[in-house]
């Protein structure tokens, strides 16, 4: 397949893009990456959006790869992928995080939140107590924060 080698390719040059981003403002512009047949991710993307955030949405049979690019630990998974600022960030996690993610600018490779977790941004139904977003790198995830 064609596309497997631009979506590839254009992953690999997002996460290494905006890695010198001199302040802790979050970045205004991301590309989400996900699955064709997925509706919910539009719902995060909204999410983004009214936080000031221009997303791209690249639909893609290749979730797979991307997610093996992007070093998203087995087991932390989600929907879809968002590079931003040089870091992926998995699944429906609140702005806040992403927020305190680009305050802070840990060494790690994005941050996650697994599943697709009910009243979380761009999910339906009640929340159901706090996300524990966890941040990862090199294949091992840890807690970054409750939102």
């Amino acid at each position: 397949m064609r596309i497997l080698p631009r979506v590839l390719t254009t992953v690999g040059a997002l996460m290494i893009a905006g890695t010198g981003i001199a302040h802790a403002s979050v970045p205004d512009e991301a590309v989400m990456f996900k699955n064709p047949n997925c509706g919910c991710c539009a719902g995060h993307a909204e999410h983004l959006r009214a936080n000031g955030i221009k997303v791209k949405v690249v639909p893609t049979q290749q979730m797979a790869q991307v997610k093996l690019k992007a070093g998203v630990p087995v087991g932390e998974t989600s929907c879809h992928t968002l590079s931003i600022g040089g870091y992926a960030v998995e699944g429906h996690v609140p702005f806040k995080a992403i927020e305190k993610l680009f305050k802070e600018k840990p060494k790690v490779s994005g941050l996650t939140l697994a599943g697709m977790p009910s009243g979380s941004p761009g999910m339906p139904g009640p929340k159901k107590g706090a996300f524990m977003v966890k941040s990862f790198k090199d294949g091992k995830a840890a807690l970054f924060g409750k939102f």
